[in-house]
């Protein structure tokens, strides 16, 4: 029996941000379960990443051109070919009609992952892992298959075991998370934690950062200044950890916001940019969190006045946390991996693989 790999076509560095990578590897890992080696063909940096990319037990091929140009396209095309990948998994913000059209022609089943909706995307399937956009906002293929929404959010697995871990935790001190992202494009987490630190009625400060962030010494300054008030989290196992424990959490309405949901962590969020807006607005709308503005206009006694409300209504906080389980079950990888496998049946007709036990 064979399994033919699958390529990811996506970069992670500061220009482009981390949180399209990140996605990419819960996916992969899913893929694993089902005995697909995952192929990254991606510009990394910092260097390290790649080692944590390897630890998963995926491959990476080196990419220098311009994403989502018509050279990169060419590449992609020949790297699918050369190892013998069936499918291309693209989530690039750069990448247009014309470079979903090329891979398409080419005989490669494409699956776009994205959250903008700016392109009309080819037959194949198009994931959004966000609460929003809805499907009225796509321009598509009338043989594409659109899996949108909150039931294909990418959440790691150790979140989605935390979810009995959470219901459990008894409210004692209070504990807040700020979790801005994998990128915190604007750099909002400084700002954000020097204003939850004036206020006397929050116990425990965590903060999920990555080790590649601007801020971080200063972060690491801070922390120690405030030892028993703050603490940082730069790995994803040390993230899960903390976030079982806290009563609250403050995010931006990217993936991490529909991962505190699965768990059942009451949110209020500042978006950090345009793209997220449908997802927050609708996570406020089904009673997930509250939606507060954009990170750069909120002020800090703004910020500090709705974490103080939101601590003194646990009926609100347990209205979050039932809202948010009920929304993200935690298996959108697994419905992911079952639908590429059924997209995948005519081109494994094609080559003569074997289908899985």
């Amino acid at each position: 029996m064979t399994r033919s790999p699958v390529l990811f076509r996506v970069d992670a560095d500061p220009a482009n941000g981390y949180g399209s990578f990140y996605r990419c590897m819960v996916f992969a890992a899913a893929l694993q379960r089902r005995r697909r080696t995952a192929w990254f063909l991606a510009n990394i940096e910092p260097n390290h990443l790649v080692m944590g990319l390897k630890k998963g037990g995926n491959e990476w091929l080196t990419q220098n051109l311009v994403p989502g140009s018509r050279e990169d396209a060419e590449n992609t095309i020949a790297q699918a070919r050369a190892k013998g990948c069936l499918a291309v998994i693209i989530d690039l913000p750069q990448a247009e009609t014309a470079y979903f059209e090329a891979l398409d022609k080419a005989g490669i089943l494409v699956v776009c992952i994205d959250h903008r909706a700016r392109a009309k995307f080819p037959k194949g399937m198009v994931v959004n892992p966000l609460a929003g956009p809805s499907r009225v906002d796509y321009s598509y293929h009338p043989k594409a298959q659109l899996l949108l929404g909150e039931r294909y959010a990418f959440v790691r697995p150790e979140l989605r075991r935390a979810r009995p871990l959470r219901a459990q935790e008894p409210q004692a001190d209070f504990r807040i998370m700020v979790a801005l992202g994998d990128h915190d494009k604007t750099r909002q987490t400084m700002g954000v934690v020097k204003t939850l630190l004036s206020s006397t009625r929050l116990a425990k400060i965590d903060v999920a950062v990555r080790p590649w962030h601007p801020d971080l010494k200063a972060l690491e300054d801070l922390a120690l200044e405030h030892k028993d008030r703050l603490g940082l989290a730069l790995e994803s196992a040390d993230v899960g950890h903390r976030i079982i424990r806290c009563h609250l959490a403050i995010t931006s309405a990217d993936q991490w916001s529909l991962e505190f949901a699965t768990v059942g962590v009451p949110q209020l969020i500042l978006v950090q940019d345009e793209e997220y807006w449908p997802c927050a607005r609708r996570l406020e709308e089904e009673g997930v969190a509250s939606l507060l503005g954009s990170a750069e206009t909120i002020s800090p006694n703004t910020l500090k006045g709705a974490v103080a409300d939101l601590l003194a209504n646990p009926q609100e906080r347990h209205s979050m946390t039932r809202c948010g389980r009920n929304l993200v079950d935690g298996r959108g990888p697994d419905r992911l991996v079952l639908a590429l496998e059924v997209m995948l049946q005519p081109w494994l007709k094609t080559v003569g693989e074997s289908a899985a036990a």
